[in-house]
């Protein structure tokens, strides 16, 4: 059933299939341009995570060089964090490329930063302020924490010893 079933015009009107095919490509590929929630949601984190990753790189630089007694638990930690990033930051650039969007550039105005992207052939422009950035890279590295506390506390359970959660 076609969506011109139905429709009073089209009785008097011979047209062929392909026609209609055609048109219905042009009509879905057209709403299909427009970025959705999710994408924006992907791009956001695509932006986010290579500030991320230069954050705890430069974490783990720090610990590397201090002389605490946990230095080295906190280097296993800050390395697992750094390869979840990693794997999430290449897990992004093969879903973007698989929908068809490129981030090209970034440029500063006043307290935002822009970044220019193609979401299907079209030229848009992602901004975010500092203070989302921050309050978003926050949010996330606290997310990943969470993700390795659990991990910790499963394999403690598995093995028998204790580790006691907050």
């Amino acid at each position: 059933m076609s969506k011109l079933d139905g429709n009073e015009r089209w009785k008097s009107k011979m047209l062929l299939t392909e026609h209609v095919e055609q048109y219905e490509q042009k009509h879905s590929s057209s709403e299909s341009k427009i970025i959705t929630a999710e994408e924006r949601l992907m791009l956001r984190d695509y932006i986010l995570l290579p500030y991320m990753d230069k954050m705890v790189q430069k974490s783990i630089t720090d610990v590397e060089h201090s002389t605490n007694i946990l230095k080295r638990l906190y280097l296993m930690a800050g390395q697992h964090i750094l390869d979840q990033i990693t794997k999430d930051l290449y897990r992004l650039r093969r879903e973007l490329k698989q929908r068809n969007i490129r981030v090209l550039t970034e440029e500063q105005a006043d307290l935002v930063v822009y970044h220019h992207y193609y979401c299907r052939g079209y030229e848009e422009r992602f901004g975010m302020t500092r203070d989302v950035m921050r309050a978003e890279i926050s949010l996330q590295l606290t997310k990943y924490t969470s993700d390795l506390a659990a991990l910790l506390k499963e394999r403690s359970k598995e093995t028998g010893s204790y580790i006691s959660g907050t």
